[in-house]
């Protein structure tokens, strides 16, 4: 991977995984507005200070530790210093946890950050090289050492210990069937054959946010790879089931912090 001039931002994106989504990306000064997505987002500050805002605190990362924002959670991101700030990254769905979990409460580090060097041995197996694309088993194994690394560092879970994993996961297979199509929340009750408010419960408990973001995030997932491919903003909006450009645009800028055309950039600029 070559590495792009320091005089501007700039985003790379490593090689496609059916799993996860891997970065590393420069900022000189502001990054990201601020957002929340339904992913675990986690990794490290390679160089500079990352300085963003998480669960009304300002945090600072620097090189050595890990970073671990929970889904769901606000955050912006910017540079700490004039020198700006490199960093990897990987979002992973809470879903890929849960495979390894087996239906408990996603584990939540507070504050955003950790020393724990498990997490830290863990997330450097995922993202010491973004040249080459993972090997599966490898990709496997390594997010099954994330997730018990990640419920080490976090300790006793929060939230509600009695969930229904089973009903949560028809609900979240009946969502990615569906998922070209208009969907409600009747329809996830029926397939699930639990309550809603139950449901909704359950599926934030287990996945780290709500069944309308989770939807939300799967649309603009199809959206980025069909911006990728070259289609238009307009295009690619209708096409991945939001109403216009103007409303993809807003829930993407609300999910990643930036906007879809300032993303596009930075990735061209790599």
């Amino acid at each position: 991977m070559n590495r792009p001039s320091t005089d501007r931002d700039w985003l790379e994106r490593a090689a496609p995984s059916t799993k996860m989504e891997r970065i590393e990306a420069f900022f000189r000064g502001h990054g990201y507005t601020p957002h929340r997505h339904d992913t675990y987002a986690i990794g490290s500050t390679l160089s500079g200070v990352q300085r963003f805002h998480y669960r009304q605190s300002m945090r600072h990362s620097l090189p050595g530790g890990t970073i671990v924002l929970h889904p769901d959670e606000i955050h912006d991101g910017e540079a700490g210093t004039e020198a700006g700030f490199r960093y990897r990254m990987l979002y992973i769905e809470p879903s890929l946890i849960q495979d390894v979990l087996g239906g408990e409460p996603l584990p939540f580090v507070p504050g955003g950050l950790s020393n724990d060097p498990r997490l830290l041995s863990a997330t450097r197996r995922l993202l010491y090289s973004l040249h080459a694309a993972l090997d599966p088993l490898e990709e496997d194994d390594a997010i099954y050492d994330l997730a018990l690394a990640l419920k080490a560092a976090a300790g006793k879970p929060r939230g509600r210990q009695a969930v229904d994993y089973v009903a949560a996961e028809r609900a979240r297979a009946f969502i990615h069937d569906a998922l070209g199509g208009g969907i409600t929340l009747d329809a996830l009750v029926q397939a699930s054959g639990r309550d809603r408010w139950s449901l909704s419960r359950d599926f934030r408990a287990l996945y780290g946010t709500s069944p309308y973001r989770y939807i939300t995030q799967r649309r603009l997932s199809e959206a980025r790879n069909r911006l990728l491919a070259g289609q238009s903003l307009p295009d690619t909006a209708l096409e991945s089931g939001f109403f216009d450009q103007s409303h993809m645009t807003r829930l993407f800028t609300q999910t990643f912090g930036i906007s879809p055309a300032r993303w596009l950039r930075m990735i061209r600029n790599r």
